[in-house]
C-alpha cells in the first residue's frame, strides 16, 4: 500500500510540474501577444506618415533620427520573430497539455487499482 501511495505522490509532483509549466508558458504567449499588438501599432502609424517626415528612435535618454525605412523593417522583423514565437509556444503548450492528460489518466489508473487492492488486503 505505501508502495502505491509513493507512486501517487511522484505522479502527483510531476502533474504539478507539468501545471507550472504550462502556467509560465501561457504567460510567455500573452506577453508575446502584447509586444505583438505594439508592434502593429507602430506599424499602423508608419501607415500614417507622410512622406519626408523624420522618424525618431529612443536609445536610452536620446532620440535619434532614423531612417524610415530602417525603422519599417525593423517593425517588420520583430513581428516575424515573435508570430515565430508564438506559433513555437503554441506547440509547445499543446504538448504540454497531452502530457498533463496522460500523467492525469495514469494517477486515475493508480487510485482506481488502489481502491481495488484495498478490499482484497481486508480479505487476505
Amino acid at each position: 500500500m505505501a508502495d502505491i501511495q509513493a507512486k501517487l505522490q511522484a505522479l502527483s509532483e510531476e502533474f504539478t510540474k507539468l501545471q507550472q509549466d504550462l502556467q509560465e508558458t501561457v504567460q510567455s504567449r500573452q506577453k508575446l501577444e502584447a509586444q505583438k499588438q505594439e508592434n502593429l501599432g507602430v506599424q499602423e502609424e508608419f501607415e500614417k506618415l507622410k512622406d519626408g517626415e523624420t522618424i525618431y528612435k529612443l536609445i536610452g535618454p536620446v532620440l535619434l533620427k532614423q531612417d524610415r525605412t530602417d525603422a519599417e523593417s525593423t517593425v517588420k522583423g520583430r513581428l516575424e520573430f515573435i508570430d515565430k514565437e508564438i506559433s513555437r509556444l503554441e506547440t509547445h503548450i499543446k504538448e504540454l497539455q497531452g502530457k498533463m492528460e496522460k500523467k492525469k489518466g495514469e494517477i486515475i489508473q493508480v487510485q482506481t487499482s488502489a481502491q481495488g487492492a484495498g478490499p482484497q488486503a481486508v480479505k487476505a
